[in-house]
């Protein structure tokens, strides 16, 4: 059984920075797509980023392209957001996801395994 485990929110200034790490456990975390998705208060959930197998190819929303970083380390199992110039609106609770067949998605339904959510608020 694969666990996913969020940590890095925290309370930012609009304009600052912040990184998420996902840490996993069980499986083959080498052969998994990534993705992070957010919801916001009183907003559906929504994709963020995701990153395929080997991290070739990523792919962002539009509402985080120039601003945010996926990344994977294959070693530590771990996958990353780096999120700079952060906005109020970015304010959320980030999840990570995982999908064993390797290929990236943007849909959530996609995705097979969870973590808990790490909360991020943006100031003004």
């Amino acid at each position: 059984q694969v666990q996913l485990v969020e940590s890095g929110g925290g309370l930012v200034q609009a304009g600052g920075s912040l990184r998420l790490s996902c840490a996993a456990s069980g499986g083959t975390f080498r052969s998994y797509a990534l993705g992070w998705f957010r919801r916001g208060p009183g907003k559906d959930r929504e994709f963020v980023a995701a990153i395929n197998w080997n991290g070739g190819s990523t792919y962002y929303s539009d509402s985080v392209k120039g601003r945010f970083t996926i990344s994977r380390d294959n070693v530590k199992n771990t996958v990353y957001l780096q999120m700079n110039s952060l906005k109020p609106e970015d304010t959320a609770v980030y999840y990570c996801a995982a999908v064993v067949d390797g290929h990236y998605y943007t849909l959530a339904g996609a995705y097979e395994h969870w973590g808990q959510g790490t909360q991020v608020t943006v100031s003004s």
